[in-house]
């Protein structure tokens, strides 16, 4: 229970002192560093935003960082022209045609993700790329248009060093026992059930 530090400031002080010495005591252990494999799953808005923040920051920390969008390729977003911003540090690839209920088409998803995964792969095979981002992955795993296991073998082949991070609904129990960080947004409210619509800013 959090103490009220209006009512009880000394036992507000020993509190965030545990709390303090907790932290400082992870922070103390936490001395291995590795290339991460990130998740960012569960049916809330936001997980792609999320990859896109750590994009963010791999390319503020002199990284270059490689994205390919699975299913949203056909979608319109403002964050491909965002990122071009920072010239050949970032390399863009939106490959999908589209959600599967907008296809209706399993063959033209199918091989649209196959050539999503030939890119992934070059991707996560160059020396010089220091982040993934695998946008949608996910959903393309979810709805078998590619095989998994294949997916799974090469992160686990990944170069030590490399961090990638992966985003979509319906992450399987595997991927989430190889990841290192797995991050679920669970969706509370939405506004499009108050039928507001996808805005400039927030849905693209």
């Amino acid at each position: 229970m959090s103490v009220d530090p209006s009512t009880d400031p000394e036992g507000y002080k020993r509190q965030v002192e545990k709390i303090r010495a907790s932290y400082e005591e992870r922070k103390a252990a936490a001395s291995a560093e590795k290339g991460l494999i990130a998740v960012f799953t569960g049916t809330g808005k936001g997980k792609s935003t999320a990859a896109f923040g750590m994009a963010l920051r791999a390319v503020q920390h002199g990284m270059k960082v490689g994205v390919v969008q699975y299913v949203k390729g056909a979608i319109a977003t403002a964050e491909p022209d965002a990122f071009a911003r920072f010239g050949d540090r970032v390399e863009w690839h939106r490959m999908g045609e589209g959600f599967h209920w907008i296809t209706q088409d399993a063959e033209l998803d199918r091989r649209a993700a196959a050539q999503a995964w030939e890119v992934s792969l070059q991707l996560l095979g160059r020396p010089d790329v220091g982040l993934v981002v695998l946008d949608e992955l996910i959903v393309a795993l979810r709805l078998r248009q590619l095989d998994e296991a294949m997916v799974l073998q090469a992160l686990q082949n990944k170069r030590p060093d490399q961090h990638v991070v992966l985003t979509g609904r319906g992450a399987s129990k595997e991927l989430i026992e190889l990841a290192d960080l797995v991050t679920e947004m669970k969706m509370v409210k939405h506004h499009y059930r108050a039928g507001i619509k996808a805005q400039p800013g927030i849905e693209f």
